[in-house]
Order: structure tokens, then sequence, then C-alpha cells
């Protein structure tokens, strides 16, 4: 991948209310790590312990927060920022467009699309998809192997990458990016123990993803027995999420990789998943709640909320427990050194 930004377009891209020092005459042709970069690079400081890195950096370009008082060197350019590493994802996502473009609108041969479909002619559809009957799919791109179901909706602007099936009747909204080998719309589990078999409860509901969602790769959201399973309006979804049937999650919120949320749980707007966490079923997690990677959530939570360990304790409380846990053989060991000092001490005869 190559690329040439001239400080003028970056200034362009990073916003008109950036300062700057320093000079640097030419174009930006790589983006590395404060350490790595070298001449003709861009870098930018972040996270505030990499701060002694910047006076060292041999890039051209610095990104850096506003309260940055060391001069530059002698032909690098500092552009100062309220937020450095969000500039630089606007610099990013322009470059994004030029290296990854989208597809031009069209019909790939080899996709079938079927007859009582409807699909925009502004709409990418790649190699081998296939759009069931009555499914609606607006000015989207489809990469190649995706499977939309019967009478679903894709939303216009959204990206479906290779490989991700959308269940029949599930809606996905306008803006939503899925990663490859997501499954919108998978049977919820449902099984009823009958005449000593495992019976299998039909999940009849849908998938209903509102704007600007993305869903990471081989991520499962599960149809609802009846109703919708619903995620809010600019939520991120990361890789290898489990989400089960009739859960409703909230507006912005994160859910990292490798969590699991059962079934009909519900999540307020801008909760924090963070990975491997798992919470139980049929719960009220409040808005703004965060539970820590690992974490297990057997009850529900206040808005706000901060919890960690498997029964979700308080953050502060399990964070005190576990600092105690560390003194534990320690303890064990004075416990047993008074332990045999009491017991060598002689005994008291009886008082009359």
């Amino acid at each position: 991948m190559s690329f040439a930004y001239t400080t003028q377009r970056i200034l362009e891209i990073v916003g008109d209310d950036a300062e700057f020092s320093g000079e640097y005459i030419g174009e930006i042709a790589g983006i590395a790590s404060l350490a790595e970069a070298m001449a003709g690079d861009l870098s930018f400081l972040g996270n505030p312990k990499y701060r002694d890195a910047v006076a060292s950096s041999a890039a051209s370009v610095l990104l850096l927060p506003r309260d940055y008082t060391e001069t530059p060197k002698a032909g690098q350019l500092q552009i100062k920022l309220d937020n450095p590493s969000y500039a630089l994802a606007l610099l990013c996502r322009d470059m994004e467009r030029s290296l990854q473009p989208l597809p031009a609108p069209g019909v790939h041969p080899t996709a079938f699309i079927d007859v009582d479909a409807i699909v925009s002619p502004a709409a990418s559809i790649g190699p081998f998809c296939c759009i069931g009957k009555g499914a609606v799919v607006g000015a989207a791109v489809l990469e190649a192997h995706v499977c939309v179901g019967k009478y679903a909706n894709v939303g216009d602007e959204s990206h479906l990458f290779s490989q991700v099936v959308i269940g029949d009747y599930c809606v996905i909204g306008e803006r939503n990016r899925l990663h490859p080998g997501c499954v919108i719309g998978s049977d919820g589990y449902g099984y009823e123990f009958i005449d000593g078999a495992h019976q299998r409860v039909p999940q009849i509901g849908n998938v209903v993803t509102e704007a600007d969602v993305d869903v990471g790769a081989n991520t499962a959201i599960d149809r609802a027995r009846f109703g919708s399973t619903v995620i809010g309006a600019g939520t991120k979804i990361d890789n290898l999420v489990q989400i089960a049937h009739n859960v409703r999650i909230g507006k912005h919120c994160l859910i990292i990789g490798q969590s699991g949320i059962s079934g009909s749980t519900e999540l307020g707007n801008g909760v924090v998943l963070a990975g491997q966490a798992g919470v139980a079923g049929h719960l009220k997690i409040g808005d703004g709640a965060m539970i820590a990677g690992g974490a297990g959530v057997p009850h529900s939570l206040e808005p706000n909320a901060k919890v960690r360990g498997p029964t979700g304790e308080p953050m502060m409380l399990y964070n005190r427990i576990m600092v105690l846990q560390r003194r534990l053989p320690d303890l064990f060991k004075r416990f047993d050194k008074l332990e045999k000092s009491v017991e060598s001490l002689p005994e008291c005869g009886t008082i009359e």
C-alpha cells in the first residue's frame, strides 16, 4: 500500500483549529509509531506514557496534544490538537477511501437474486451472493458469498463483508459494517426437556440492528424466540461475541471480543462489556455500566455500576479482595506461628 500526503492536505483533514510549529517540506508516505518512524513518516502521541519518546522520534510530522511544549527538530512539523488519536483516525479514514475503494454498483454474474427481491441499482452485489425471496437491499455493498435471507432488509450504505449471513426477516440498519463470517439471525438456543429428550423450541422472531452498528468477524446474534433481538444505534460489537435471543442492547455500547450475553437481558445505553465477560439471562444492565474483562454478572446492575470478578462484585470491593488474597500465604504463616506459640504455653490451673 502506498500513499503520499502533503502537509497542507493533512491540515485540511485534521481540522482548521490545529496549532502547528516547525516546518516540513515534502510528502508523508508512511505512518509509524514514535520509536519506529523515519524521515517521511507521520506519527502521533495518543498515550501519555509514550510522551518521552516524542523528542527522539525521527518522524517528519507529529500529531500531538495541545499541552506538548517541546520544540520540534529541524525539518519536523508538530501539529497540536485536542485529540491526536482521533485526528489520526480521520487521516486513516481518508486513506482508506483511496487504498480500499468501494466497488462500483452492479451485480456480479455469479450472484443469485430471487425474482421477488428488491435490490437498489446503487448496490454492489459481489460474487456468489444469494438474496432471498422478498428481501430488500438498499444502496449497500455485499462482498463475495454474502447470504441475505427471505424478507430480510439491508439498509443504505451498509457494508457486508465476505461470508456474512443475514437470516430471514432480519433488519440491518443504515451504515452498518458487518465483518467476515458474522451471522445475524441464527436460531436462539431454546429447548424443552420432554419425555426424556430435548425438544427444540422454534425461534420465530428476528434481529434488528439500528444505524451505525459494527459487528465483528464470526460473531453470532440470535433471532428472538418471538419479537426482536435489538442492537441499538452506534453500538460496536467485536469479534467472536455471542448475543442470545431476545437480548436488547442500547445505543453506543461497546461489546468486546469473546463476551456473551444470555437471553432476554437488556443493556442500557453506553454500556461497556469487556473481553470474555458474561452476562446471565433476564437481567437489566443500567446505562453507562462497565463490566470488566472475564467478569461474570449474575444479577442486574444499576446505571454507571463498575464490576469485576466471577460474581460481578463492585470494582473497588473486588480490588480490595484481590489485594487481601495476595496476603493470604503470609497470613497463614503468621497464623501457624501464632497457633504453635499458643500450644506451647503452660496450662493454667483451675481457679477455685
